[in-house]
């Protein structure tokens, strides 16, 4: 299976970003990732994001970027600059700003004034599961990743009503849908009711 680099949003009310003072240190935080969505990615193919996707990765040195720019780093979990936790929402992430960084503190500015409020997160796909529905469509369910990064982005991979391909993914997705077609096909062939 082809590994797929992929970033996501979620529904605002639950991973909307924000920030707050905790003892005169300015914090970022929020929820980047959210389960229970179903995300469009091209006509007849869904992903979602299983609750255990990140069991194996959570504890690694991840780091809270700006836009996905790894020359922007507000925290690393390795430095004890981020936390993150995974509940039954999603994977909350906070990071503690540097004061003395300007372009980490221009982030937290934009976060404070809501001029930008989605987070996104950046991976591998180790495992996932495929389900062939009766009106032909293809749903990918991502059972576990390896994280690399959550990020403050200002514009998400998703908007609410988007039903267009990930262009940065297209040639990913196109194969994965190949890759799935050809499978039910064969199940079809061999005359397996349930493929």
């Amino acid at each position: 299976m082809a590994e797929l680099k992929w970033d996501i949003r979620a529904e605002k009310k639950l991973q909307e970003i924000r920030t707050r003072d905790d003892e005169g240190n300015p914090i970022i935080e929020g929820y980047f990732v959210v389960f229970d969505g179903v995300y469009n990615i091209t006509d007849g193919v869904t992903e979602s994001v299983d609750r255990h996707a990140f069991d194996e990765t959570i504890g690694g040195d991840i780091r809270i970027l700006v836009d996905h720019d790894t020359r922007l780093v507000l925290g690393r979990t390795g430095a004890g600059t981020a936390e993150l936790r995974v509940d039954e929402r999603g994977v909350w992430g906070k990071a503690v700003i540097n004061p003395n960084d300007t372009d980490a503190m221009n982030a937290h500015a934009r976060v404070e004034r809501g001029d930008v409020t989605q987070g996104s997160f950046g991976f591998d796909i180790l495992a996932e599961e495929t389900e062939y529905r009766d009106d032909g469509s293809v749903h990918f369910t991502i059972k576990q990743v390896e994280l690399y990064e959550l990020s403050v982005v200002t514009f998400p991979a998703y908007e609410d009503t988007s039903i267009s391909a990930r262009k940065k993914q297209a040639d990913e997705i196109k194969a994965r849908t190949i890759d799935a077609w050809k499978e039910k096909t064969l199940h079809m062939l061999k005359g397996e009711k349930d493929a």
